[in-house]
């Protein structure tokens, strides 16, 4: 049988169920959807007299949708990011951050690559969330992070990567690699594994990584530039350069040993920079003394040379008189020194008796014993 509508729907009037009163609204109700709906509708019909499908209701209704459309062509470039504008799938122009706007869907179109910001890749080890540390741990990836040196040494390398989109090559990062950071960090393993192929195990231990790291950015800049990737590399980080864990401890001894074997050479070189100075300064004086005493005796050679030469002139002029000097001036200097008694064989000297000690001047002989015979004495 047919409901009886006494405004409360077929269980009568007010908010009535089939079970009763139902519960009764508290504070102001909430407005009809329909009354707003009937509202509009009315407020639409003043405003297009003549109804919706006139020809100022088309016009109208087709200028909202018109100018709907063009407002959606604004859009935002957030700081990190910058905005890659699409014409039909082709790259026209890249805008900064901030407000931007582009011609409505599906003329363009914009991609918002974090272009500005810095990623890191790391490779050799992994951070992994641990919850009894409330934090993450680093767990390291053997297949990563060991390589062969050039001298037939494995050595265990962790490093990072870091990279950013170039200013002016947001395009082919968006259309010339598929897997950015994968390219990245593929690229990164494999310049590292031929940088650490060139190099000897221990200057990559000690004082290299520099060098190494220098080496491995360059190396990854040009791969990815040949690949026309639109990546910058701005650094490469060594984080741990170690031996693998099963020679770690022989090759700390073999470390210590090298520690010490250079500063004995250090020591010993210290000392030679102590003695050698030495050494030298004394050689040097002695050769100084040397070419002195040389000079010195050649200028007194030459000197009595030409002294002699002088006298040996003076003689063949006046030879019994220069013999004569010569004679005097030898006496002179042989008797000049000794204690001398001049006797002038005078009356005064008759008490003089004349003495020879020939004793002292014969030589004494030692005697000699020959062979007994005849019971004496020979």
């Amino acid at each position: 049988m047919p409901w009886k509508n006494q405004g409360g729907g077929p269980w009568g009037s007010g908010p009535k169920g089939p079970w009763g009163s139902g519960p009764q609204p508290v504070g102001p109700r909430p407005p009809d959807l329909e009354d707003l709906l009937r509202r509009g509708q009315d407020r639409l019909q003043q405003i297009m007299p003549g109804g919706y499908f006139s020809g100022v209701g088309i016009t109208l209704i087709i200028l909202l949708i018109i100018a709907f459309w063009l407002l959606s062509g604004f859009f935002r470039v957030q700081s990190e990011e910058q905005g890659v504008v699409l014409r039909f799938g082709k790259h026209v122009r890249t805008v900064d951050p901030g407000l931007n706007y582009h011609l409505p869907y599906p003329i363009e179109t914009v991609l918002l690559p974090k272009a500005l910001r810095v990623n890191t890749i790391s490779i050799g080890m992994t951070l992994i969330d641990d919850p009894a540390r409330r934090g993450r741990s680093i767990r390291d990836v053997p297949e990563e992070s060991l390589m062969l040196t050039g001298d037939e040494n494995i050595v265990d390398v962790d490093f990072t990567v870091l990279w950013r989109i170039k200013p002016n090559g947001v395009g082919n990062f968006l259309f010339n690699i598929q897997n950015p950071e994968g390219t990245v960090k593929a690229v990164a393993e494999s310049a590292m594994r031929e940088v650490i192929g060139r190099s000897q195990i221990q200057p990559i231990l000690t004082g290299a990584r520099n060098v190494t790291e220098q080496g491995v950015q360059e190396l990854i800049q040009k791969t990815l530039d040949s690949y026309g990737a639109g990546i910058q590399i701005s650094q490469v980080q060594m984080q741990k350069v170690d031996p693998p864990a099963q020679v770690i401890d022989a090759f700390r001894d073999v470390q210590a040993a090298r520690a010490n074997l250079e500063q004995l050479q250090n020591e010993a070189q210290t000392y030679a920079n102590q003695v050698v100075p030495q050494a030298r300064g004394r050689a040097a004086q002695i050769q100084q003394a040397a070419e002195g005493y040389k000079e010195q005796a050649v200028a007194e050679a030459k000197g009595q040379s030409a002294r002699f030469l002088k006298v040996y002139d003076e003689y063949k002029k006046a030879p019994d008189v220069t013999r004569e000097r010569i004679y005097l001036e030898t006496m002179e200097r042989v008797l000049g020194g000794a204690d001398k008694l001049v006797y002038d064989g005078g009356s005064s000297g008759q008490g003089i008796v004349p003495y020879l000690p020939l004793g002292e001047l014969t030589t004494k002989r030692p005697p000699t014993t020959g062979p007994q015979s005849g019971g004496g004495n020979r």
